[in-house]
């Protein structure tokens, strides 16, 4: 492993100095907001979780082209835009649509949901930012439920930054470890990379099988 890693430095590094670190951020930030705004953490979780936040910290802490608190504050403002887009998408778009359905089903589990996010919504929508599937699924869901918006406002704050910012720092600061940083930009580009392609790979079969 430290033979690849020595063996890609050099390439990784001549990367980052042609493109830029802009590019890098756009990557990570983008593929933060789209895993709530998007839903696309509904079905490939793992690409806007934990580990892309680590693996970009272990990168920032292995050049000085990545500047991690402009990185860490990126992600906090991704997260925080795209809880919002979902919360306003399940507001203006989910709840008429499921109010027209007339269900009794439906209108009792949107009851349910109403009562579940007027007792626990502020903290359930801090706690989903650190479980998968459902840091995508929240914000929607009590947008469908009406849940209050300051409560969600303030929620929402509070987990993008606790959870996008702590977790940039935490991949940074592991890097600090000499065992971890010199495997840190093949684990940190292997992990952002896989996120890539498994994300194109889902869309495109979501698109074939539509």
């Amino acid at each position: 492993m430290h033979l690849i890693a020595a063996a890609l430095d050099g390439p990784l590094q001549d990367f980052l100095n042609t493109s830029g670190p802009f590019l890098f951020y756009l990557v990570v930030w983008s593929l933060i907001f789209a895993g709530t705004g998007l839903l696309i953490g509904v079905f490939v979780p793992f690409i806007t979780g934990d580990s892309l936040l680590f693996a970009a910290g272990l990168i920032a802490a292995s050049t000085d082209n990545i500047n991690i608190a402009i990185l860490a504050v990126g992600v906090g403002i991704s997260a925080f835009l795209g809880d919002q887009v979902g919360f306003v998408l399940g507001r203006h778009y989910g709840r008429p649509y499921l109010d027209k359905r007339k269900s009794p089903s439906i209108a009792k589990w949107v009851a349910r949901s109403e009562k579940f996010y007027h007792t626990w919504g502020w903290s359930a929508v801090v706690i989903a930012r650190f479980m998968p599937w459902m840091r995508s699924l929240i914000p929607p869901v009590a947008g469908v439920a009406r849940m209050n918006y300051y409560k969600f406002l303030s929620a929402n704050f509070v987990g993008a930054v606790v959870w996008g910012t702590g977790m940039s720092f935490v991949g940074y600061f592991a890097a600090q470890n000499d065992s971890i940083k010199s495997v840190a930009y093949v684990i940190g580009f292997g992990f952002i990379s896989a996120s890539i392609v498994v994300g194109l790979v889902t869309w495109k079969r979501d698109r074939e099988a539509k």
